[in-house]
């Protein structure tokens, strides 16, 4: 059954439509990802389901009585009352019940007296005859994993903490659509596996954008990709879409050329007709101007972003060495016993809660802060470049073109002068929006702003706090490549674990007491390493561990693959090739409309091989990552 459904929808803000005469189904119960570039119009998409805005054409249909509740990347400039006020304010009829349910809590917590406990068992009652147990648990759940207090008042609070009561209102409100923008902004890894896990057994359909891979992976069951005002739908993974979405620009690429050559020869054809006779074919030059103005209406696929990074001297071979070096904030120890050394051209993750330290780690790192006891020593000729999560080194008020230049129209890239607008084209800004102001960016053009900012100045160590928040995922890749080829020294804070595994190799990672201890390898290798009973986010400050004695890995000689083994991989690549030939003819039978004149149980034929294929695909490919990993640890 279609929760939702857009029929030939279309709306834009000047220019091209962000939208374009698009069709789409939500069915209940599905996870679909909406991915897309910046700026392509994933945010309005949320708001026109939400109902926010309306369309400029087209119909948008909602199954009778559907609740929609929607998570937004941007925070209302007025967030009044507590936490818990706020939490709950999306519960309609249980909203005041729970909300006196809370105070008489609260008053029986202060008072003790007779009074407020008849009070709060007559509450009691009227929450259990109107079922609302449940939903009160949902709340206390909900604020507890997202580290929230209830009685602060939102208006005192982060931006980052304020997206996180958003999101626990979301949460909380249970409703049959849920719309999710960007849920894993300011969480730590714990609180993100967490999210995973509540999702995933949630009965809800859910509509979400992230820059998170491996929550993608794991959640999603349908991918629906936005593009050039056109949606198109991909059903099955993330890898799957990947896939199929390459075979698929491949396809468009070679039609898009055969038709580029044909209107050339025509207007070649037309060219010559004109000076050798007055009378042409009217139907050929009608097909002409019919090819011309389909010519116009194609939008050419978006630009990638083009990064480089500024080289520097390079430093010395050692960055900085900590001996027992230690920190605290009053009574609070921080950083305990830190013993490490970091070395030039080292990639080092650094991940733990949110509360933990991380901030505090980079800056006695950078001299910033000294350490209360032990020793942090500097190498030499460093030259640091900081990527801060705030985004604090951009002006508001100033423009974009202001940000970057300070006055100046060229900048020194690597030895070579380049004009302002045309760097800022390399990360997606058109001349209209490099004179826009920064206040008016989104959080994904804001992060590139910062990246062009900080990549023209010479470095050779860079500490990147939070970077790939608001990012697209296209971005997200190519700044992992140019991050792997970086050849200066990296101090990475990431919450995203996908990010770690393909830029660091090593991990600095926060236990309890302060304790921060060091892996080689990303966030995968940490999981298999930690000690036995830590959390997939690192030991949340002040609780016990069982065993105290850190467990080391054991170390097992790797084995080789069996003849039987080794002739099964020399096969696998053929069979992989022969199920997708298959599986692109069908596809191309599929889409000739003739192909349902036939027999019906000729298209159900077809529409059962391509699930089997599918799975055959999937377990292939799986199969074949096993044994290339057990014949590349074999060596």
């Amino acid at each position: 059954m279609a929760l939702v459904s857009l029929q030939e929808l279309s709306i834009g803000f000047g220019g091209d439509p962000l939208l374009d005469k698009v069709n789409l189904q939500i069915e209940a119960g599905e996870r679909i990802c909406l991915v897309g570039r910046n700026g392509t119009g994933k945010s309005t998409l949320m708001k026109l389901l939400a109902g926010e805005i309306q369309p400029d054409s087209g119909r948008l249909l909602r199954a009778e009585g559907v609740k929609v509740a929607r998570l937004s990347q941007e925070i209302p400039k007025t967030l009044n009352g507590t936490v818990y006020d706020v939490v709950v304010s999306g519960l309609g009829e249980l909203l005041e019940l729970l909300a006196r349910y809370h105070g008489a809590t609260l008053k029986v917590a202060q008072d003790h007296d007779e009074v407020a406990l008849t009070e709060l068992a007559a509450i009691s009652e009227e929450i259990e005859i109107a079922g609302a147990w449940q939903v009160q648990q949902r709340v206390e759940l909900v604020m507890t994993k997202l580290q929230l207090d209830s009685e602060e008042l939102v208006a005192t609070l982060s931006g980052g903490l304020k997206r996180r009561v958003l999101l626990a209102k979301s949460l909380v409100a249970a409703p049959d659509l849920l719309l999710l923008d960007e849920p894993t902004n300011h969480l730590d890894i714990e609180a993100i596996i967490w999210l995973e896990e509540f999702l995933l057994n949630s009965s809800q359909t859910i509509f979400f954008v992230t820059h998170d891979r491996k929550l993608l992976k794991k959640l999603a069951t349908r991918i629906v990709d936005l593009e050039g005002g056109r949606i198109t739908s991909w059903p099955g993974d993330y890898g799957n879409y990947l896939r199929r979405k390459a075979e698929m620009l491949h396809a468009e690429e070679m039609q898009n050329d055969r038709f580029d050559k044909k209107m050339a020869r025509e207007e070649v054809w037309i060219r010559r007709g004109i000076k050798a006779r007055r009378t042409r074919n009217e139907g050929r030059v009608k097909a002409l101007l019919e090819m011309r103005s389909e010519r116009g209406r194609r939008r050419e696929k978006t630009g990638q972003v083009q990064m480089e990074i500024s080289r520097a001297g390079t430093s010395g071979k050692l960055v900085a060495v900590c001996e027992k070096a230690a920190f605290a904030y009053s009574k609070k120890l921080v950083i305990n016993n830190l013993t490490t050394t970091i070395l030039k051209g080292d990639k080092i993750g650094i991940i733990g809660p949110n509360g933990a330290g991380k901030t505090t780690l980079l800056k006695l790192l950078l001299g910033e802060l000294a350490p209360a006891s032990g020793t942090i020593r500097l190498g030499t000729n460093l030259e640091v470049l900081y990527f801060d999560q705030q985004r604090e080194q951009l002006d508001e008020d100033r423009t974009v073109f202001d940000n970057l230049g300070d006055g100046n129209d060229t900048i020194e890239i690597n030895g070579h002068q380049r004009h302002l607008i045309s760097y800022l084209k390399d990360f997606l800004f058109t001349p209209d929006r490099a004179r826009s102001p920064v206040r008016i960016l989104s959080g994904g053009e804001r992060n590139r702003l910062l990246l062009a900012r900080l990549f023209a100045k010479p470095a050779n160590i860079l500490i990147l706090d939070e970077p790939t928040n608001d990012l697209d995922i296209e971005t997200l890749e190519l700044l992992e490549e140019l991050l792997a080829d970086y050849q200066g020294t990296l101090l990475l804070v990431s919450h995203d674990r996908e990010f770690i595994n393909n830029v660091v190799t090593s991990t600095l990672a926060f236990a309890e007491n302060g304790m921060i201890q060091d892996f080689a390898g990303g966030y995968d290798d940490w999981l298999m390493q930690r000690p036995s009973g830590e959390s997939a986010a690192g030991l949340v400050v002040g609780c016990k561990q069982k065993n105290e004695k850190a467990i080391k890995p054991r170390t097992t000689k790797p084995r080789k693959l069996s003849f039987k083994e080794q002739a099964e991989l020399e096969k696998l690549p053929a069979i992989l090739e022969n199920l997708e030939k298959e599986q692109q003819k069908l596809y191309a039978d599929m889409a000739d409309p003739s192909f349902y004149q036939t027999e019906n149980n000729q298209v159900a034929t077809a529409k059962n091989r391509l699930l089997v294929i599918d799975k055959e695909l999937k377990e292939g490919y799986a199969r074949w990552e096993e044994l290339e990993g057990i014949s590349e640890s074999s060596g």
